[in-house]
């Protein structure tokens, strides 16, 4: 047994039961959980491992910068195009070059549509089965939840009784089948559960609403980017010309496919506000006493900001979307970041599977070194069946990157408290909807609730923001101007010798920024650090925990052997360890042979 206080302020306990949590699912990747639990059923220390290897960007050194788009695309199955984004704008910093303004406002386009697919897929089918309760859903009475949707939501036409007892009869002949499909294996008998059954009917019923028309947002993206989930971008601009007057033959975009864009973008907003936001609020009310996960949240966040208004402006007074450091939980007091600075950004890794040369502890991602060393020889039982970790050694594929030495949280409550503090109007109007709608107090935000509702209210800000940016394309092409790509330096021949460039945006879950270095045309070093990389970090060389181990820490878990509420802190930061574990060599060359077992052995 050891008791220590970590310098962020927690004290970890590792007596009591130790409750293992491999994989959790519904996340982008494979995580493995581990917690101590005290004769109280408190958590008393929280061990978070990145159990899955890559290689993803070493087949980058030697190519050509404007193809890097593409490749680190395929970093995620989930946020795609954010990727893209940031790479392009990592290439473009390096090199100099300048979009067009019409170009600007598709890239914000594509970017808050994604933000608004995501968000909504997330809370509905990643995260809503740790709030709601199918199986419970069966035993409501289909008119008191059509007085509650109308309600909670008086906007949203699908209300009747007959409407929701078609979906519960629908349901229960599903449950009856004996196939639960993505219903199965829940803790649906724990008491941590806290609905109505009328509530968990209603929230059923848009989660299957949502299922369906989550594939209409995606469209979007497609139209701009020529396909979906992998859009087309390009460096120095966007890939399709804008032709609404049908000049030059078939093809690019149109007064027909526009209008469709248009279309989407009103229906999203109308979903969000008739059907996510209600049901934010509905769920919230039932469970506001339920303030566990805060974690790092009301002490150590951050954001880089994103949405530029003006195209070729990333200063943080032309970011729609905010930016910013808090440390220690001083609201009064936002810091810059500047992610060229190499004593703001270092990645630590004492804790993860990697080697650094002998002396060297924290790294810029800039001069990024990821050299794997996977050794669990302290850990119980054995390579290939690991029963527990050891936090003392390494344990996770993840690193630990810090801000100014300091563990961060970042995503969407990040940004939002960040927002509040500065002051941001539109984002400080909507926290404070919430938090008289639910009559909490402020310091709700600083929870695993917060963070869920964080991300529905920036959903809604993103679909408004949609709306602000096509009407500015259509105001461009109206005056005359259809630039989508400036050509600027686009020959190779324009370069110079050498140059770094880093590019960066706000992903759904959080902080997202990629590092390049050009040399002779082409990439001669590459390096991403992101959101689940900040968030789901181990101890670093200080002790420091990361925002998920810190999220579970002095949480009630109500059924040790059922332990939802791991499931509901993690899944509120929408992990994704696809993106977290990404290697590199400097040289190219072969880093490890491994196998595919989930611990990489």
């Amino acid at each position: 047994m050891t008791v220590t206080k970590t310098p962020n302020g927690f004290t970890l306990d590792n007596s009591g039961q130790r409750v293992v949590v491999d994989p959790i699912t519904r996340i982008e990747g494979h995580l493995r959980a581990e917690v101590n639990i005290d004769e109280n059923n408190m958590i008393t220390n929280a061990v978070s491992s990145g159990t899955m290897w890559r290689g993803l960007e070493v087949i980058l050194k030697g190519r050509d910068p404007r193809d890097a788009w593409a490749f680190t695309q395929r970093i995620c199955g989930v946020c795609t195009g954010t990727h893209a984004l940031t790479s392009v704008r990592a290439v473009e910093d390096s090199l100099g070059i300048q979009i067009p303004e019409n170009a600007n406002s598709i890239r914000n386009i594509m970017q808050l549509s994604l933000q608004v697919h995501d968000h909504l897929v997330h809370f509905y089918h990643l995260h809503a089965l740790d709030w709601v309760n199918p199986v419970n859903a069966l035993a409501a009475d289909p008119k008191a939840t059509s007085a509650l949707q109308q309600q909670v939501s008086p906007s949203h036409p699908n209300s009747s009784p007959g409407y929701f007892r078609d979906i519960q009869n629908r349901l229960k002949k599903f449950v009856e089948s004996g196939q639960l499909g993505p219903f199965k294996n829940g803790y649906w008998t724990n008491p941590a559960y806290l609905l109505p059954p009328e509530a968990d009917l209603m929230a059923v019923t848009h989660y299957l609403e949502a299922l369906d028309f989550q594939k209409e947002m995606m469209k979007t993206r497609t139209i701009f980017g020529g396909k979906d989930t992998h859009p087309n971008w390009t460096v120095g601009g966007t890939p399709s010309p804008i032709n609404v007057d049908g000049v030059g033959g078939v093809g690019g975009l149109n007064m027909a496919s526009l209008n469709q864009v248009h279309q989407i973008l009103k229906d999203s907003k109308i979903f969000i506000d008739n059907v996510l936001i209600p049901d934010i609020i509905a769920v919230g009310q039932f469970y506001k006493g339920w303030l566990y996960g805060g974690g790092l949240s009301g002490q150590s966040i951050m954001a880089y900001g994103d949405i530029p208004d003006r195209a070729n402006d990333y200063s943080p007074d032309n970011l729609l979307m905010p930016s910013g450091a808090i440390i220690n939980g001083d609201l009064s007091k936002v810091h810059d970041v500047d992610l060229r600075d190499p004593e703001q950004i270092q990645e630590f890794v004492p804790h993860s599977w990697y080697d650094y040369p002998d002396g060297v502890k924290g790294l810029h991602p800039w001069d990024g070194i990821t050299e794997p060393h996977f050794d669990v020889s302290t850990a119980k039982g054995t390579q290939h069946n690991i029963e527990e970790l050891d936090e003392n050694a390494s344990y996770s594929w993840v690193k630990a990157p810090r801000w100014r030495g300091h563990a961060m949280e970042v995503g969407p409550l990040a940004r939002y408290v960040i927002g509040y503090a500065k002051g941001h109007e539109e984002i400080t109007e909507q926290i404070n909807f919430v938090l008289k709608t639910l009559d909490v107090p402020v310091d709700a935000l600083f929870s695993t609730l917060g963070r869920t509702a964080a991300r529905a209210l920036e959903a809604q800000w993103c679909a408004d923001k949609n709306l602000y940016f096509f009407d500015k394309l259509m105001a461009n092409i109206k005056a005359g101007d259809t630039a989508t790509h400036s050509g600027d330096k686009w020959d190779p021949e324009d370069w110079p010798a050498e140059s770094k460039g880093v590019g960066f945006t706000e992903a759904p879950r959080g902080a997202l920024a990629h590092w390049v270095r050009i040399k002779d045309t082409k990439i001669e070093n590459y390096q991403c650090v992101v959101p689940t990389t900040w968030n789901g970090s181990p101890r670093d060389e200080e002790g420091n925990i990361g925002a998920f181990e810190a999220s579970l820490m002095n949480t009630k878990v109500e059924v040790p052997t059922e332990p939802v509420e791991i499931l509901r802190s993690i899944h509120s930061f929408d992990p994704c360890l696809a993106c977290a574990t990404h290697v590199m060599s400097e040289d190219g060359e072969e880093l490890a042979t491994v196998t595919t077992s989930p611990l990489g052995s």
